[in-house]
Parts: structure tokens; C-alpha cells; sequence
């Protein structure tokens, strides 16, 4: 078993171990962040964990919203660029916690001003040190440079902020009941699509809302572990051009919660199937193309979570049947530290 998908297996039990220490931790925070009702939340992260900034950002802005904003890390390592963000609120997400650039936006976010959050694998770390509020993400040491189990933590912990913070009971419910559900993602049949991503040389990823967040991250995925050419857009922003590229059995990956975008969603796969694309919509209610089964958590905007379990599993088989090895890609570190 390589270290990937043990990790892969482990994460319903981080979440398990995320809820049981830290619940009360992140329910408080949620609220204490609806009270200061900040102007502009921003975020600071790279990689795996820049998609769980993204799913946040997706997560805040339908509940409360309150614009959300990705910086980049360069403003403050590089350009020594002024931050305005007085009452603002930073959230620095991290499986290190280690990486200069980020450490040095979250320091230079907190003297303009912000009040800055830290969601750090790593709890010693400088991130989690200098944070004004650090909250462990319990996913336990991580041995494969492909991220996994850290990435579905730090999701959860930024699902139950803003299900506190939005005061959505539903929410919280579905949220206990994550690690049950994760494990469940973790059975599903997802091997109708080994054949036509291990013979691949590009494909897309689709989704809208949270869903965009899980489809850049199993992009990212594809490429770090099999050398698939994968590329994800918004199922409304892939008209604008990408749709060019689609072509006889072209492979397109979408992930489809059955949420307010759901109906878009459907027609822009009928359209990306007309136009020859092989389409598999990971769903929970019948679609377009061949349909992957979704191992639902009771709210659609947890979905996309347990669809990225299931992916996380089958693109760690489409690594090995395309003769690599998932836990260490060619040129890539675990840990990589910009500046």
C-alpha cells in the first residue's frame, strides 16, 4: 500500500480526531467572526491548501456575504507591499506552517491590522506561533508529497467556522456526521474512470461554488502524481474558451453537488458532451455522462468533500497503472519553502 493511500484511508479518522479536539474551538471562533462582522476576509496559502482557501471562500461568501480575497504571498516576501486591512481577518492555511512567504504575509497581514487565523497541520510551527488564533488540523504526520488527508481537514475545520459563524444548524449537524460519510467515500466505485484517465494525456475538471475548489485540487493531483495535463475551470467559465479543446472521448471530470448550481451545471455538461467530451459527473442525482457514485453527508456544500475522498483513491490507482509512484513524484518536495 503506498503512503498516499494510507493517508487517503486515514482521513475520515482526522476529521474524527479534528471535530473531537476542536469542535468547541471552531464553533467559538465562527461566532466570535460573525460578531466582529470584518469588512474582507483574505487568505494566504499555496498548493493543496490554497484549494481549501478557495473552498472557504466559496463556503463564506454564499453563507454571509462577506468578500473573500486570496493574497499572494509575494506582497509581502517580495514587493514589501502596504496591506490595508484594519478589521480585517486573515486565514492562513497550512500543513507545515513552515514556508517563508507565508509566514511572512500572515506577520505582515497581522501589523496592518488584521485579526490572523492559523489552520496548520504542524502546531509548533512558525504560522501556528505567531497566529493570533492557531487551530491544529489533527491530520497527523503526512509522508506522501501528495497532500490528502491534510487538505480534507483543513476543509472541515473551514466548513465549521463558517457553519458557526452563519449560524446554520444544518450544517453543523452534517459536519459531525463527516468522518461516517468519508468513510463511505472511501467504498465508492470510481473505476469506471481508470481506463480513460491512464491512457490521458490532458483532461478537464469541472465544478462551480465549493465544487471549483475540489476540481483545482484534483487537477493539481493529476498532474503531481500521474502526469496528466489536467486543467479545472468553473462549468460556466469553460465556455468562455476552454470548450475549444474538447474533442472525441476527451476525459472531463465534474464535480456536482446538488446545490443552487446544480441546473447549470447539468446543461454545461450536455454541452461539453455534444461536443464530443467523455464526461463523468460525480453526483448524487442523475446527469449527464457516466455517473460516479457520491457517498452524500447530508448537505450539498459537504459533498464536494467526500467526492474528493473518492478521487483522491482512484488517481492513486491511475498513478500506478501509468508506472509511477504517487508518494514521490519527480521534482517535487513534501515541503516546499518559497520565498
Amino acid at each position: 500500500m503506498t503512503e498516499m493511500e494510507r493517508e487517503t484511508r486515514e482521513a475520515p479518522q482526522a476529521v474524527a480526531r479534528l471535530l473531537d479536539a476542536s469542535l468547541d474551538d471552531l464553533t467559538a471562533l465562527g461566532r466570535r467572526l460573525s460578531g466582529m462582522a470584518p469588512p474582507i476576509v483574505a487568505t494566504c496559502a499555496r498548493g493543496t491548501s490554497d484549494h481549501a482557501a478557495g473552498y472557504l471562500k466559496y463556503l463564506l461568501e454564499i453563507a454571509t456575504g462577506t468578500p473573500v480575497a486570496s493574497l499572494g504571498p509575494s506582497l509581502a516576501s517580495v514587493y514589501d507591499a502596504p496591506l490595508r486591512l484594519r478589521g480585517a481577518v486573515l486565514f492562513t492555511i497550512s500543513q507545515s506552517g513552515q514556508s517563508p512567504d507565508i509566514v511572512a504575509l500572515q506577520a505582515a497581514a497581522r501589523a496592518a491590522g488584521a485579526l490572523t487565523v492559523a489552520l496548520v497541520n504542524v502546531d509548533d510551527s512558525p504560522v501556528a506561533q505567531a497566529a493570533d488564533v492557531a487551530i491544529p488540523l489533527q491530520a497527523g504526520v503526512e509522508r506522501s508529497v501528495a497532500a490528502t488527508k491534510s487538505f480534507i481537514a483543513a476543509a472541515a475545520a473551514a466548513a465549521t467556522i463558517v457553519a458557526a459563524w452563519a449560524g446554520d444548524e444544518r450544517l453543523l449537524a452534517a459536519i459531525r456526521g463527516l468522518p461516517k460519510s468519508l468513510a463511505e467515500a472511501l467504498a465508492a466505485d470510481w473505476s469506471a474512470l481508470e481506463e480513460p484517465l491512464s491512457t490521458a494525456s490532458s483532461c478537464y475538471m469541472v465544478g462551480r461554488g465549493p465544487a471549483l475548489a475540489i476540481a483545482q485540487e484534483a487537477a493539481l493531483k493529476s498532474k503531481e502524481t500521474a502526469a496528466i495535463h489536467a486543467e479545472a475551470f468553473s462549468t460556466a467559465e469553460i465556455m468562455h474558451g476552454p470548450l475549444r479543446l474538447v474533442r472525441a472521448d476527451f476525459p472531463i471530470l465534474a464535480f456536482l453537488p446538488e446545490d443552487r448550481a446544480a441546473a447549470a451545471g447539468r446543461a454545461a455538461l450536455q454541452r461539453l458532451q455534444a461536443a464530443g467530451g467523455h464526461v463523468f459527473p460525480a453526483a448524487t442525482a442523475d446527469a449527464p455522462g457516466k455517473r460516479l457514485p457520491v457517498a452524500a453527508t447530508g448537505h450539498a456544500h459537504l459533498d464536494p468533500l467526500s467526492m474528493a475522498v473518492s478521487f483522491y483513491g482512484l488517481i492513486e490507482k491511475v498513478s500506478r497503472l501509468r508506472g509511477f509512484d504517487p508518494d514521490r513524484p519527480p521534482h517535487l518536495l513534501k515541503v516546499t519553502e518559497t520565498v
